[in-house]
């Protein structure tokens, strides 16, 4: 793993940074609706950790597990946090593949039957 030189004097330090821009416990603020893509074991372990925060008597939804992961991320060191994120393993953006979805709106015409020909006479 490649060490990364911090790039300002205060991250340098060691000590978990806080960010200006997050808002209080109390406003959510502006949320926005986004997707990504992730291994199944990865997306498996959401599972076990809600029922984990279930035993603790904490009802947790997935957005709420993963934000707390982000918080948790951001209180790290600048050398805990590069250790941590080069740990992870990347992968390929997208959809998985699947079936096809038809678009909407271009339909086929079919042909009338007979049948549907003489019922209008």
């Amino acid at each position: 793993m490649a060490e990364t030189a911090p790039a300002s004097g205060a991250a340098s330090t060691g000590q978990p940074r806080s960010r200006a821009g997050t808002q209080g416990k109390g406003d959510p603020g502006k949320v926005v609706r986004d997707s990504f893509t992730m291994p199944l074991a990865d997306y498996r372990l959401i599972g076990v950790l809600k029922q984990r925060c279930i035993a603790l008597g904490i009802a947790m939804k997935k957005s709420e597990l993963l934000r707390a992961g982000l918080a948790a991320l951001d209180q790290l060191p600048d050398a805990s946090l590069a250790q941590v994120v080069t740990a992870v393993e990347a992968v390929k953006t997208g959809r998985p593949p699947g079936k096809k979805k038809r678009k909407k709106g271009k339909r086929k015409k079919r042909k009338k039957s007979s049948r549907a020909k003489r019922k209008k006479r």
